[in-house]
Protein backbone atom coordinates (compact mmCIF):
# COMPACT_ATOMS: atom_id res chain seq x y z
CA UNK A 1 0.00 0.00 0.00
CA UNK A 2 1.54 3.29 -0.98
CA UNK A 3 -0.54 5.61 1.78
CA UNK A 4 -1.02 5.36 5.55
CA UNK A 5 -3.50 3.50 6.87
CA UNK A 6 -4.67 7.14 8.34
CA UNK A 7 -4.45 8.37 4.84
CA UNK A 8 -6.37 5.77 3.16
CA UNK A 9 -9.10 5.86 6.06
CA UNK A 10 -8.89 10.12 6.11
CA UNK A 11 -9.69 9.35 2.21
CA UNK A 12 -12.87 7.17 2.67
CA UNK A 13 -14.28 9.49 5.39
CA UNK A 14 -13.67 12.41 3.50
CA UNK A 15 -15.42 10.83 -0.11
CA UNK A 16 -18.10 9.58 2.21
CA UNK A 17 -18.61 13.17 4.04
CA UNK A 18 -19.07 14.42 0.24
CA UNK A 19 -21.50 11.95 -0.75
CA UNK A 20 -24.05 13.44 1.31
CA UNK A 21 -25.32 16.86 2.31
CA UNK A 22 -23.02 19.11 4.07
CA UNK A 23 -25.90 20.76 5.91
CA UNK A 24 -25.38 19.33 9.15
CA UNK A 25 -22.93 17.77 10.98
CA UNK A 26 -21.96 14.00 10.44
CA UNK A 27 -21.00 12.39 14.53
CA UNK A 28 -17.58 11.31 14.68
CA UNK A 29 -19.34 8.00 16.01
CA UNK A 30 -21.87 7.79 13.45
CA UNK A 31 -18.79 8.13 10.82
CA UNK A 32 -16.90 6.11 12.92
CA UNK A 33 -19.55 3.40 12.89
CA UNK A 34 -20.90 3.54 9.13
CA UNK A 35 -17.34 3.14 7.85
CA UNK A 36 -16.03 0.64 10.50
CA UNK A 37 -13.10 2.75 11.66
CA UNK A 38 -11.98 2.74 15.32
CA UNK A 39 -13.47 6.13 16.90
CA UNK A 40 -10.36 7.30 18.42
CA UNK A 41 -7.91 6.75 15.08
CA UNK A 42 -10.72 8.48 13.18
CA UNK A 43 -11.03 11.24 15.74
CA UNK A 44 -6.92 11.87 14.86
CA UNK A 45 -7.37 11.38 11.75
CA UNK A 46 -10.40 14.19 11.48
CA UNK A 47 -8.06 16.20 13.35
CA UNK A 48 -5.41 16.45 10.99
CA UNK A 49 -7.97 17.04 8.75
CA UNK A 50 -9.51 19.66 10.90
CA UNK A 51 -6.31 21.36 11.09
CA UNK A 52 -5.51 21.33 6.93
CA UNK A 53 -9.30 23.47 7.06
CA UNK A 54 -10.84 20.68 4.66
CA UNK A 55 -13.53 19.86 7.61
CA UNK A 56 -15.12 22.07 9.91
CA UNK A 57 -15.60 20.63 13.31
CA UNK A 58 -18.74 21.66 15.95
CA UNK A 59 -18.50 19.86 19.78
CA UNK A 60 -22.02 19.30 21.44
CA UNK A 61 -24.98 17.31 20.82
CA UNK A 62 -25.66 18.41 17.44
CA UNK A 63 -21.98 18.77 16.97
CA UNK A 64 -19.57 16.51 14.68
CA UNK A 65 -17.26 17.32 10.99
CA UNK A 66 -18.58 18.15 7.78
CA UNK A 67 -16.46 19.36 4.62
CA UNK A 68 -15.40 22.81 4.86
CA UNK A 69 -16.58 24.01 1.40
CA UNK A 70 -18.41 21.64 -1.41
CA UNK A 71 -16.66 17.82 -2.46
CA UNK A 72 -16.11 18.95 -5.62
CA UNK A 73 -13.49 21.98 -4.47
CA UNK A 74 -11.67 19.26 -2.39
CA UNK A 75 -8.95 17.31 -4.32
CA UNK A 76 -7.65 13.47 -3.41
CA UNK A 77 -4.35 15.29 -3.21
CA UNK A 78 -4.95 17.63 -0.50
CA UNK A 79 -6.33 15.18 1.49
CA UNK A 80 -3.24 12.79 1.02
CA UNK A 81 -0.78 16.06 1.58
CA UNK A 82 -3.05 16.67 5.01
CA UNK A 83 -2.34 13.12 6.14
CA UNK A 84 0.44 11.91 4.57
CA UNK A 85 2.00 14.95 3.45
CA UNK A 86 3.65 15.67 0.07
CA UNK A 87 6.26 13.24 -0.59
CA UNK A 88 4.32 10.55 -2.55
CA UNK A 89 3.83 13.48 -5.44
CA UNK A 90 7.81 14.65 -5.08
CA UNK A 91 10.07 12.14 -3.37
CA UNK A 92 12.13 8.78 -3.86
CA UNK A 93 9.65 5.70 -3.65
CA UNK A 94 13.04 4.27 -2.10
CA UNK A 95 13.44 7.10 0.13
CA UNK A 96 16.79 7.82 -0.44
CA UNK A 97 18.47 11.13 -0.56
CA UNK A 98 19.78 13.05 -3.77
CA UNK A 99 17.75 11.10 -5.99
CA UNK A 100 17.12 12.37 -8.99
CA UNK A 101 18.33 13.36 -12.91
CA UNK A 102 21.73 13.39 -11.93
CA UNK A 103 22.09 10.50 -9.35
CA UNK A 104 18.95 8.25 -9.96
CA UNK A 105 18.29 5.20 -7.78
CA UNK A 106 17.79 2.34 -9.13
CA UNK A 107 13.92 2.85 -9.26
CA UNK A 108 13.93 6.22 -10.30
CA UNK A 109 12.60 5.87 -13.94
CA UNK A 110 10.03 3.48 -13.03
CA UNK A 111 8.77 5.74 -10.48
CA UNK A 112 8.97 8.66 -11.91
CA UNK A 113 6.37 8.58 -14.55
CA UNK A 114 4.23 6.48 -12.51
CA UNK A 115 4.50 9.39 -9.49
CA UNK A 116 3.56 11.66 -12.11
CA UNK A 117 0.08 9.68 -13.15
CA UNK A 118 -0.94 9.37 -9.62
CA UNK A 119 0.32 13.32 -9.30
CA UNK A 120 -2.22 13.83 -12.35
CA UNK A 121 -4.95 11.87 -10.84
CA UNK A 122 -4.89 12.83 -7.40
CA UNK A 123 -4.74 16.45 -7.99
CA UNK A 124 -7.45 16.06 -10.68
CA UNK A 125 -10.03 14.19 -8.96
CA UNK A 126 -11.91 15.53 -6.26
CA UNK A 127 -14.15 14.05 -3.15
CA UNK A 128 -17.00 14.82 -5.65
CA UNK A 129 -15.87 12.78 -8.50
CA UNK A 130 -14.83 9.92 -6.17
CA UNK A 131 -18.60 9.87 -5.06
CA UNK A 132 -20.32 9.82 -8.30
CA UNK A 133 -18.08 7.46 -9.70
CA UNK A 134 -19.37 5.02 -6.29
CA UNK A 135 -22.72 5.85 -6.84
CA UNK A 136 -22.96 5.31 -10.66
CA UNK A 137 -21.26 1.43 -10.09
CA UNK A 138 -23.76 0.55 -7.36
CA UNK A 139 -20.75 0.64 -5.06
CA UNK A 140 -21.90 -0.16 -1.22
CA UNK A 141 -24.91 2.09 -1.37
CA UNK A 142 -26.84 1.72 1.90
CA UNK A 143 -30.70 1.61 1.96
CA UNK A 144 -30.78 5.12 2.69
CA UNK A 145 -29.31 6.23 -0.51
CA UNK A 146 -25.71 7.06 1.49
CA UNK A 147 -22.49 5.87 -0.31
CA UNK A 148 -20.44 3.38 1.91
CA UNK A 149 -16.45 2.62 1.66
CA UNK A 150 -15.77 0.19 3.30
Amino acid sequence: MIFSKSCVYGLRAMIYLASISREGYVSIKGLSEKLDISFHFLTKILQELTADDLLESMKGPKGGVRLSKSGGEITLKEVVKAIDGPGIFTECVLGLPGCGSEKPCPMHDMWEGTRDKINDVFTTTSLQDMSKEGKAKDLRITPDGQFIWG
